[in-house]
């Protein structure tokens, strides 16, 4: 086979923009496996590059890819990956470092970007969970989050907010999430000890947090307020109406300061996705799967994760 299905765009755009097309299977360079995608995730960097808010990085050299993480089986492995132990059918988990292309049937990656994938776990669930490990880099690694610290976790129901929310009780933290009305008791099922609304409740309702965790991007500096003295807010996300005004008082607060602001790049190895796995299969992470939809309908599905109200993840199911 020389060529394989993928979801491309021809123009920066509205979701309609995306289509299901044809592109030259991936040729595997040393060091590299080839795996066989079952399914791969919606992301919310991937709405960003689709609609060319972020040319500067993405160009104007079409067509243009998406997706970013993936879970499926290894389906050819180079000679000189022998070494590793990975062998063909094997089945994996991974993130694409620094390039969308991951919604398509194939993709070409080096061993340190895979790990195996939860036996406790179908592909399709294990697609939702990728993302999970910016959720562990941000509270264990950035933030430090220690048993028995108060955590707030913005945007509770979204991708990284749910495995946010299960990871911090499982760090032994008092958990706080924001989320939409219609999700409180979705995101309560998480095991979070208090769940709010943000329609009804704003910053200055809140009392004091010893880690603030962010995605949503918005209002950084209000939430920011909330840190108790020596406490730790992470954003994963930022308002790309003004990036340049948001990256500056994070950048300005990540060094001055008691309560500062960790930032961070995702590039997960693969010890990240083996401890992601070990969370997963102990059980103390599950998916949380919003819909599944073919390849073909990839433009319903970043329409779908546009409009908000999101459970978990949008999965494209490829295989």
């Amino acid at each position: 086979m020389t060529d394989m299905r993928a979801a491309l765009y021809d123009r920066y755009g509205p979701p309609e923009v995306l289509y299901e097309g044809r592109v030259p299977v991936p040729a595997l360079a040393r060091g590299e496996v080839l795996v066989r995608v079952h399914a791969a995730s919606v992301n919310g960097g991937e709405l960003h590059g689709r609609a060319g808010r972020v040319r500067l990085v993405t160009g104007r050299r079409f067509p243009q890819r998406t997706g970013i993480d993936f879970a499926g089986e290894i389906a050819e492995v180079d000679a000189s990956v022998a070494g590793t132990g990975l062998r063909e059918g094997d089945r994996v988990w991974g993130i694409l470092p620094r390039r969308f292309g991951s919604a398509a049937e194939y993709v070409a990656v080096r061993p340190r970007q895979i790990s195996p994938a939860p036996a406790n776990l179908t592909l399709v669930e294990a697609a939702s969970l990728p993302v999970g490990t910016t959720a562990i880099t941000a509270l264990r690694a950035k933030a430090r989050l220690r048993p028995g610290e108060r955590l707030l976790v913005r945007g509770a129901s979204g991708g990284v907010g749910s495995v946010a929310v299960q990871l911090g009780k499982a760090l032994g933290a008092h958990v706080t999430a924001l989320a939409g009305p219609k999700n409180l008791g979705f995101v309560q099922d998480l095991g979070a000890d208090e769940v709010l609304s943000y329609t009804t409740t704003g910053p200055s309702d809140l009392g004091a947090f010893d880690v603030v965790l962010d995605t949503v991007g918005t209002d950084h500096r209000a939430f920011r307020r909330l840190l108790s003295p020596g406490g730790r807010m992470v954003a994963i996300a930022f308002d790309v109406e003004h990036i340049a005004a948001s990256g500056f008082y994070l950048l300005a607060s990540a060094v001055h300061g008691p309560r500062r602001v960790r930032f961070f790049s995702g590039n997960p190895r693969h010890e990240l996705f083996a401890e992601l796995t070990r969370y997963a299969e102990s059980g103390a992470i599950r998916p949380v799967v919003d819909t599944v939809r073919p390849l073909a309908e990839i433009a319903a599905a970043h329409r779908a994760l546009e409009a908000g109200g999101v459970r978990g993840k949008h999965i494209i199911q490829i295989v």
